[in-house]
Order: structure tokens, then C-alpha cells, then sequence
């Protein structure tokens, strides 16, 4: 097991598909599924998923996943040990647009409702800062 922690999402940061999420647009999506309503997967690859997320809040930031990546497969112990060697460390989001509007240049999509599915590991995040850490341990030793 290999815990990891990070940003799948931040809000009023372009992504490279012209996308911008807004508080509030995984709201309705976590209430309804909690964390264990998104998949982990390795490169948005339904055939591999590598992981749970036992976390999944907004914050002030943006959208926060806390999970561990579970090397219990060929792809889960690739991308926990590729994970471990730093080699990736993105993340991305795959959803379903609820609620979109454009921006006041008409160059952006704004994101103020989706429905969320999955957060995946990936090489190359759709948006850069998208990223993931090892995340500390809690031991229950003194």
C-alpha cells in the first residue's frame, strides 16, 4: 500500500483544455457518492484501476484526494512503484459536465457542476498543478 495526497483539481486555474472549475462544482457529486464514488485509476484506463480514495473535499483550494495506491495488480504495483520513484505524480479528474457557462472573454468553459467518476494517476495532467505526494503514515506504535 502506498498512501498518496493531493490536488485533482484547483479552482480558477486554466487547464489546458480551457477549462476553469468554480467552488461548490464536486459539492452534489461528493455528497451523493463520497470519496469511494471516484475510482483511482492509472492514465484514465477503466481496465486499470490501481487504488480507493478514502478522501475527496473541497477545500479553499480546490479539490483534495487522500487514498492508497494498492500494488495488488500488474498495474498497481507499476504505478506505486513508478509513484515511489517520483516518476509520476499528476493527477486528473474524469467527469461529467453539469452545469457549465462560459467565461466574460468566451475563451474558457466554466465548471460549476460535474459529476465526478474518477481521479486518475497520470504522466501528464491536464492541469499542471494537478498533483500528488506520498502522503505521512499514521502509526498506531508509540
Amino acid at each position: 500500500m502506498v498512501p498518496i495526497e493531493g490536488y485533482a483539481s484547483r479552482f480558477y486555474e486554466r487547464d489546458l483544455n480551457d477549462d476553469v472549475v468554480v467552488p461548490g462544482a464536486f459539492r452534489d457529486s461528493l455528497i451523493r457518492s463520497g470519496p469511494e464514488g471516484a475510482r483511482m485509476l492509472y492514465q484514465h484506463n477503466v481496465r486499470a484501476p490501481v487504488g480507493v480514495w478514502d478522501e475527496a473535499v473541497e477545500d479553499e483550494t480546490g479539490l483534495f484526494v487522500r487514498g492508497r495506491i494498492l500494488p495488488v495488480t500488474p498495474e498497481g504495483r507499476m504505478a506505486a512503484a513508478l509513484a515511489e520513484a517520483g516518476v509520476i505524480d499528476g493527477l486528473s479528474i474524469g467527469f461529467e459536465a453539469q452545469k457549465t457557462r462560459s467565461d466574460e472573454t468566451g475563451r474558457l468553459r466554466v465548471l460549476s457542476a460535474v459529476s465526478l467518476w474518477e481521479v486518475s494517476l497520470v504522466t501528464f495532467p491536464m492541469l499542471p498543478s494537478a498533483r500528488f505526494r506520498m502522503a505521512p503514515t499514521t502509526s498506531l506504535l508509540p
